[in-house]
């Protein structure tokens, strides 16, 4: 929710509109009009009417972090969103676009496979805590201050660890 406010809040200003989507200049590639088309379809169907802010909130984690990627056929995202805007929002980041971009895909297939219940211990969730929390450090300071403060992550990630080396018993 954070990247999707920020981002979407970013290109508004540099667009001048709320639903800077529909700028010419802004209009973004195939996928992304497909996503948009789908959301509005979606609103219209239920509400009959919507605003844009009803749009942003009905488009998928997976159209805000495609904006940070390359933009395929039909979108130079480097030129059209990153280097006049978005760049701003991550000013704290080394490494570039294709980094960030990658960094927040990674987060997009942990949050995909925990929402499907699928399986996640085979990955290194220390690292991924990590890594989100300093992604969204990029974007809010004082939430990613919140959640190193108070998350039970680390805590349950410790205690799984544990476990899996037979040093404290399964509870169930």
């Amino acid at each position: 929710m954070a990247l999707r406010n920020r981002v979407h809040r970013q290109l508004g200003g540099r667009y001048g509109q709320p639903d800077w989507w529909n700028e010419r200049r802004a209009e973004p590639n195939w996928y992304g009009r497909q996503e948009i088309q789908a959301a509005e379809e979606k609103l219209a169907r239920r509400r009959g009417t919507y605003q844009a802010c009803d749009v942003v909130a009905q488009l998928s984690f997976g159209f805000w972090i495609s904006l940070l990627g390359k933009g395929g056929r039909g979108g130079n995202y480097e030129m059209k969103y990153w280097n006049p805007s978005l760049r701003h929002l991550f000013r704290e980041h080394r490494g570039g676009r294709e980094a960030l971009h990658g960094r927040f895909d990674r987060m997009r297939t942990l949050r995909n496979r925990i929402a499907h219940q699928e399986r996640i211990f085979q990955r290194r969730l220390d690292e991924d805590f990590r890594t989100a929390v300093a992604l969204l450090r990029y974007l809010s300071p004082p939430m990613a201050e919140r959640h190193e403060k108070h998350s039970q992550v680390p805590r349950v990630l410790a205690r799984r660890t544990g476990v899996l080396s037979g040093r404290e018993p399964v509870r169930l």
